[in-house]
């Protein structure tokens, strides 16, 4: 709930009383005006969410039979990606680079890295790697990541986690450059992503991803009730901080949470990044609902090769049956959060060689 999310990763205000009226201004942090629209009735268990998704097909075009496919849109953001390098490439002769740094060899990781290095050749961002054994010196891995500050063909910077047990993650976090910081987990990309008027330069890209498939799919965030369920750096504050700068009233659940199944049940969207297998079940959900499915577990299937199958934090199985749409696992969430990568990456690579401003938060 507070740490895991992915094994391979990383109403309204009234008031009737004349002595307790409330600004508005001051409810929101913002100057005045007329209040927003009253959030959506969350309905209990009985209410429904069905339009959060519209019937109009055109407008939901990463979703069928209620399952939305996250691989059909990290293709599209992917292609998206590669039309921009190419005009960079041909404008300035320049291209985005990413870095990744892995320590260990956790096969898990490595497999990661692999992918990583073969979405950036799809799209043509180079890509440079050090790999360091798991015995290398706090201060060794922090030279690395210094050297890779100062290179100008590297725009985004990756310490791939976790790390070994004497190495400080925070500090080698830290270190990196804020400019190159394409996970979006340094502490003033986070700070600016958890503040009004406030843009982080990245976001960090599981979140990221989450918000691409709601966003790309046209599904209504103002005024829904959402719930987080996790509270890890990682997806679930961020995810809920970007959740509420879209006008989204959110709730964030976790391990010390009383009857957590009624608080999801009032669910408009929900966000399951707990890393607990399928913790979520059809009755904990809204009919009608959106379900966005973070986790990444493995499950024993002694009919698979691998001798495992991986599942969610949610029962897809049962969720289909309740939700307008949820994610599956594998082929969800996953797919996305490279796209991202790429794309935080791409917005990197834009300031550099072109000296623009713009940040990954007004991609679409």
């Amino acid at each position: 709930f507070d740490q895991k999310e992915n094994c391979f990763d990383r109403r309204s205000m009234s008031s009737s009383s004349p002595s307790r009226t409330h600004s508005w201004a001051s409810f929101d942090g913002e100057g005045s005006g007329a209040p927003s629209p009253a959030p959506m009735s969350s309905g209990g268990s009985g209410g429904s969410s069905s339009s959060l998704v519209s019937s109009d097909a055109s407008l939901t075009p990463f979703i069928k039979d209620r399952v939305i496919d996250g691989k059909a849109v990290a293709k599209t953001i992917q292609g998206e990606i590669a039309s921009e390098v190419s005009r960079l490439k041909d404008r300035y002769g320049r291209v985005p680079g990413l870095a990744v740094v892995i320590v260990g060899a956790r096969k898990d990781s490595q497999t990661y890295v692999r992918m990583k290095k073969k979405a950036c050749a799809d799209v043509g961002i180079a890509s440079f790697e050090k790999c360091l054994p798991d015995t290398v010196s706090q201060e060794e891995l922090l030279k690395f990541v210094r050297d890779f500050n100062s290179d100008k063909s590297v725009h985004g910077i990756l310490v791939q986690l976790p790390l070994p047990k004497h190495i400080d993650e925070s500090a080698v976090l830290a270190e990196i450059s804020i400019e190159k910081d394409v996970d979006g987990f340094h502490p003033l990309n986070i700070g600016r992503l958890c503040m009004k008027g406030r843009e982080p330069l990245f976001i960090p890209c599981t979140p990221f991803g989450c918000m691409q498939l709601l966003e790309r799919n046209n599904i209504k965030i103002k005024g829904a009730n959402a719930v987080v369920v996790g509270r890890s750096n990682i997806v679930g504050l961020p995810a809920a901080m970007l959740l509420l700068k879209r006008d989204a009233s959110v709730t964030i659940v976790h391990s010390a949470t009383q009857d957590m199944a009624s608080i999801v049940r009032r669910a408009d969207i929900v966000i399951a990044a707990a890393g607990k297998t399928e913790l979520i079940k059809k009755e904990w959900l809204k009919p009608g609902c959106v379900v966005i499915d973070v986790g990444t577990n493995g499950v024993e299937d002694k009919t698979k090769k691998t001798g495992y199958r991986l599942v969610g934090d949610v029962d897809f199985a049962g969720a289909k049956q309740v939700a307008a749409a949820v994610t599956p696992v594998p082929g969800g969430v996953g797919p996305m959060t490279i796209a991202m990568l790429l794309q935080n990456t791409l917005e990197g690579g834009k300031r550099d060689i072109e000296g623009t401003g713009s940040s990954s938060s007004s991609s679409s």
